[in-house]
């Protein structure tokens, strides 16, 4: 075990336990116990305010992105990174939640929120936020990130800021690269308004006829498949950037490449006046929906549905400032949208593209670099290049914390290994997000190969990533995996690994429990926990669990898991409602919890109920919050703070007192109805003294006031906190944990 931290405003990590034994978790019989409360009285009513918008929720959180993106402490590169990251979040807000209330405005099915707005107001004040963040973004971006590299030698220009021989080496570099993958399209009786594609960024171009004085108006779209921004060294050499990383620190200059297209019209239209041109972007409804019920290919279903997603309704139109009246009305009347769907914004738009900009080669202006260590118990041993994980699985469970446990040493080393392992006879795998060159795809077609039988449950429903899992799926059944898709109806989301090996007293099974997808790329950037082990509870768990989501199973008990739709949400509030009894009868008793949303009511009134009843409450979340904290009366023991930085905390974490004897669980669920209704999810219930102190302490670290972060207040807003009582800068959370690794390494050494 690492050595503690000092945090002196932070509850002390629980007692060890050392005959901790596996609990039982609740099947779909369990019956939730409630508090008892003396002469029979009843609870006081909780209020009918109580809870935050999950919506307006979600736009605090893109501003803590853009908090970072604001703080001259944040490495200049990263800041442009998280104007990027700030951009593509607001994307996907309105692709998805946005669209899916308009739809159901639109349907006349829209019911009130949880906090009581009815679906009109909700959407007004979701309107009226974004716009105050897209221009802060905007404003952040032209005032402050923008300036800021222009003094690094790093200049994003318009096309007229370039010297006359820069503009011909450019000219170039479009007649023979650009132009020819451009399609300029009319607007005309003949020639009806063009379909916009959803996220693509657009020309609006004004011509007139010379013969006829006749104007007319015309779409070119700027080509997704051409890099953002076009490079202008310190020599004038110009080119595409398509490797940022590749480029020296020299100074240069970037030019957006609708800028280049704007200024070489005339090629497009030859022998037309060239009147004007005026950027534009739109963002369309693209959630996919598919009746699985009534779709005999879920495969075949999937890929019409994600044909479709190209074509849906218009939510969002970002607009150049500099466009005129007639254009406005001509884009939103063609469009079919609302004036108050008009976002009007300084050039240029979509910074996604920034993110180009922020891979530059200039550590200096990054995070300084860092590298995974592989965890202690798992590292090779002085006499083999390699360890044997299973040996070393054997001897105790290992917690790993990404990303600073390396998982390619350790995850995806434990899959390789067994695909390889003449003992190993089985393998059964979830794959809910996996990256393009996944190595465990790879290892789990080499064990089909190798004659194992191997289960992949593929979830082709996730989210942006449908396209990409069919084609693994595919793959993977053509290399003989046994390939399934889950429950009708449910999403699989929890993250499970199970390894059969035949061993000389008789088979084992080895498991890993995780919070994170098995994505090896993201697995460098999401701050996830996993449990190896080879408890034979986890085993028989995760066999139960596995033959439930390939076959029929539906009677299986669970020793050291909870599992969702059936007994997340109930074992959670059970063990909430325990620490209020406990609480009650002078235990020790609290509650700590590490999520990245956290809008269940449910759970979250019984956490308002354990708070009155003196149980001290610690909810650490990345994103979207519901929960009101310090209400008098109602949430006073209830505290809510978010961590936000380099890498994206990912992990879910449920720690209880247990009146000394900590209860912690981690797994995939996050506190929604999605996941506590409409997705398998799994919990495990972590019993090693050390790991369960480690698991609190992170929770701990994250509450303390001694590391910088955000504190929800009880009207929504969120107060950050940089620097101590003296003015020092307090401690950043990652950071802490990337310099510990060096001793723990030598420490496990």
């Amino acid at each position: 075990m690492s050595e503690p931290l000092e945090i002196n405003d932070a509850a002390p990590a629980p007692a060890p336990a050392p005959d901790a034994a596996p609990v039982e978790a609740p099947d779909e019989t369990f019956a939730v116990p409630t508090v008892e409360f003396e002469d029979d009285e009843p609870p006081a009513e909780l209020p009918d305010d109580r809870y935050l918008d999950r919506e307006l929720s979600w736009l605090a959180f893109n501003e803590r992105v853009l908090d970072l993106a604001e703080d001259p402490h944040t490495p200049l590169l990263e800041r442009a990174r998280f104007l990027a990251i700030f951009a593509s979040n607001l994307d996907e807000f309105f692709m998805v939640r946005v669209a899916g209330l308009k739809r159901r405005i639109a349907a006349g099915l829209a019911v009130p929120s949880a906090t009581g707005m009815s679906a009109t107001r909700q959407m007004e004040a979701i309107v009226e936020r974004a716009h105050e963040i897209m221009d802060r973004h905007a404003e952040v971006f032209e005032e402050q990130v923008r300036p800021a590299l222009a003094n690094e030698g790093i200049n994003i220009v318009r096309y007229d800021d370039l010297h006359e021989s820069e503009q011909n080496r450019l000219r170039k570099l479009y007649r023979s690269d650009i132009f020819p993958v451009l399609t300029p399209l009319a607007v005309d009786p003949a020639h009806p308004f063009p379909y916009i594609s959803g996220l693509s960024l657009n020309l609006a171009v004004e011509i007139r006829n010379p013969d006829t004085g006749k104007d007319h108006f015309a779409r070119v779209k700027v080509p997704e498949t051409l890099p953002r921004f076009l490079s202008v060294d310190a020599t004038g050499h110009v080119g595409q950037v398509t490797d940022a990383s590749s480029l020296s620190d020299e100074p240069r200059s970037f030019v957006p490449l609708e800028d280049v297209i704007a200024a070489h019209l005339d090629y497009l239209f030859p022998g037309m006046e060239v009147v004007d041109h005026y950027t534009f972007r739109v963002t369309r409804n693209e959630d996919v929906e598919v009746e699985e019920d009534d779709a005999e290919n879920l495969l075949k279903a999937m890929e019409k549905e994600l044909l479709r997603r190209r074509f849906g309704p218009a939510v969002r139109l970002e607009i150049a400032d500099d466009l005129p009246e007639h254009v406005r009305e001509l884009l939103v009347r063609e469009l079919g949208i609302t004036e108050n769907d008009v976002f009007e914004l300084p050039a240029p738009l979509d910074l996604t593209g920034l993110n180009l900009i922020a891979d530059l080669d200039r550590p200096a202006l990054q995070y300084p670099s860092f590298r995974p260590t592989t965890h202690h118990k798992l590292a090779p041993v002085e006499t083999a290049d390699e360890q044997n994980l299973f040996d070393a699985i054997t001897r105790n469970d290992v917690l790993l914390h990404h990303p600073y446990d390396s998982f390619s040493t350790s995850v995806q080393s434990f899959l390789a290994q067994a695909a390889a392992d003449p003992q190993v006879l089985a393998i059964k795998q979830t794959l809910y997000r996996t990256s393009g060159d996944s190595p465990i795809v790879d290892s789990l077609i080499e064990a089909a190969h190798a004659g194992k039988q191997v289960l992949a449950l593929v979830e082709i429903k996730a989210r942006f990533d449908e396209q990409r899992n069919i084609s693994w799926a595919r793959k993977l059944e053509e290399a003989g995996v046994h390939v399934v898709y889950g429950l009708v109806g449910l999403k699989t989301h929890c993250k499970l690994s199970l390894v059969v090996r035949q061993e000389k007293d008789g088979l084992h099974r080895y498991c890993h429990v995780g919070t994170g997808n098995y994505h090896p790329k993201t697995a460098r950037l999401y701050e996830d926990y996993g449990l190896l082990t080879k408890d034979p509870d986890v085993g028989s768990d995760l066999t139960k669990l596995f033959n439930q989501l390939s076959g029929y199973a539906p009677k299986a008990k669970f020793r050291r898991l909870l599992v969702a739709p059936v007994s997340v949400r109930s074992g959670l509030i059970e063990r909430i409602e325990r620490e209020a009894r406990n609480a009650a009868e002078g235990k020790e008793a609290w509650v700590k919890i590490k999520v990245n949303s956290a809008v269940d009511e449910k759970i979250i009134d019984a956490l308002y109920r354990a708070s009155r009843a003196g149980v001290k409450v610690d909810v650490n979340v990345r994103g979207i919050c519901a929960v009101r904290p310090g209400v008098p009366g109602m949430s006073d023991n209830v505290r809510v703070r978010s961590i936000l930085g380099r890498f994206l905390e990912h992990s879910r974490i449920y720690a209880f007192a247990n009146d000394g004897d900590a209860e912690v669980y981690i797994g995939s669920a996050d506190l929604m109805h999605r996941n506590l209704d409409r997705r398998i999810e799994a919990l495990i219930t972590v019993v090693d003294p050390q790991q369960k102190a480690l698991l609190v302490e992170n929770i701990d670290m994250a509450m303390s006031h001694q590391v910088t972060g955000w504190e929800l207040g009880e009207d929504g807003g969120w107060d950050r906190t940089v620097t101590d009582g003296e003015g020092r800068r307090l401690r950043d959370m990652q950071e802490t944990y990337i310099k510990r690794q060096p001793k723990r390494r030598a420490k496990g050494k």
